[in-house]
């Protein structure tokens, strides 16, 4: 492992796509410079910042003034905070707000928020006028290690999450961790899944040095740009081998596919955060992987233990009203699941692990199995 930044030391991770390249810029304070960013990157160039209303009270102003310092001139669209802002009325709001803003095709939409913000401005932005380019300013934990990179822009359907949606790269992601001292320690946690993924799925070194310095990343040490640099450079690696997620891209997955049905399952509010969603999937993944014999129970056990130890959910009692009809159904949560978007032709595709650091895609699984592990891990006493 390298050694930890210094909190005066922004990094730049380059995410590779050719002509389509983009940097993230990672660190303390750096949402100042944004404006200078922006004009450096397109001259005369008119922006559009999308954002709810929580993050709007602390950080429109500074994204705005940065903006107009550079002479950038400005609009602003404000949506309700959480996954109710990621359907088709919000990103309707969206689009019609930015086409009344007469934001053009050489114009710059900004996605300033978590994931929710970044994926429904991004989908806006790849709609409007066929397609017009933004910037990601990730204000969340999760976002500026996952969401804000690689392009995958979308919203939800009833039926299921970001099943509408479109790949469409930001020209710039602009991270500054001193945002994230704002965020309540539920949505900080629930950020951190997104982190420890990065070192289950492919990174076993990464995981050890989480499993020693998840404190200071919460505290907010140096710990925490160098888990937010790494988480970067691992997913900027896997996007720029595999943009589309034909391939590689879809390890990237681990626990979501459990940890989508249950956000469904449980309405997308904020009985269940995204992050804690994925936290349950992983461990339930984890464990799906010993029961098949691939892991031994001492690494799905290494796996919910560090989870644990952060704060995170990781059984399915664990949730809210986890006894309200649609949650405790194996049935109704295997329903969700063949809606997930790797579902081909009916067959299950899971993200399982060989090793910790060792993921791999496992393709056409049978639903049997699935079902009776549901069910197992649904009788288990609260």
């Amino acid at each position: 492992m390298t050694a930890p930044l210094k909190h005066s030391d922004p990094v730049n991770v380059e995410v590779a796509l050719g002509n389509r390249a983009y940097d993230i810029v990672i660190g303390r304070g750096v949402l100042a410079s944004l404006g200078e960013r922006v004009a450096a990157l397109r001259p005369g160039v008119r922006t559009a910042i999308v954002t709810d209303r929580t993050v709007a009270k602390h950080w429109l102003e500074p994204t705005e003034a940065s903006l107009a310092a550079s002479g950038i001139p400005t609009s602003r669209v404000v949506v309700e905070e959480g996954e109710i802002s990621k359907t088709y009325a919000g990103l309707e709001k969206v689009s019609e707000a930015l086409i009344a803003a007469k934001i053009e095709r050489n114009d710059l939409v900004i996605a300033l928020g978590g994931g929710v913000v970044g994926d429904l401005a991004g989908f806006a932005a790849a709609i409007l006028r066929r397609g017009v380019d933004f910037v990601q300013v990730p204000t969340s934990l999760l976002a500026q290690v996952d969401s804000s990179v690689g392009g995958k822009t979308g919203i939800n359907s009833p039926q299921g999450k970001n099943l509408l949606g479109a790949f469409h790269q930001p020209v710039l992601v602009v991270a500054d961790t001193a945002v994230l001292d704002t965020l309540s320690p539920r949505q900080f946690r629930a950020g951190y899944a997104e982190v420890a993924k990065y070192g289950v799925l492919g990174d076993e070194a990464f995981f050890t040095w989480l499993e020693k310095n998840h404190s200071d990343i919460f505290k907010g040490g140096s710990a925490r740009e160098h888990a937010i640099a790494t988480s970067c450079r691992a997913k900027a690696g896997i996007v720029s081998r595999d943009e589309r997620e034909t391939g590689e891209r879809a390890l990237l997955n681990l626990g979501h596919t459990f940890g989508h049905a249950l956000e469904a399952a449980t309405g997308f509010s904020d009985r269940l955060f995204h992050g804690e969603g994925v936290a349950i999937g992983m461990t339930l993944a984890a464990q799906f992987s010993a029961k098949l014999g691939m892991i031994g129970e001492a690494d799905a056990s290494r796996v919910e233990r560090h989870l644990i130890e952060a704060g995170l959910p990781t059984r399915l009692q664990d949730i809210a009203g986890f006894a309200q009809e649609g949650l405790a159904d194996a049935d109704a949560l295997m329903a969700l699941m063949a809606q997930d978007k790797k579902v081909t032709r009916g067959k299950l595709t899971f993200i399982l692990l060989e090793a910790v650091g060792r993921a791999v895609i496992a393709k056409d699984v049978e639903p049997a199995p699935v079902r009776d592990f549901l069910k197992d891990k649904l009788a288990l006493r609260a």
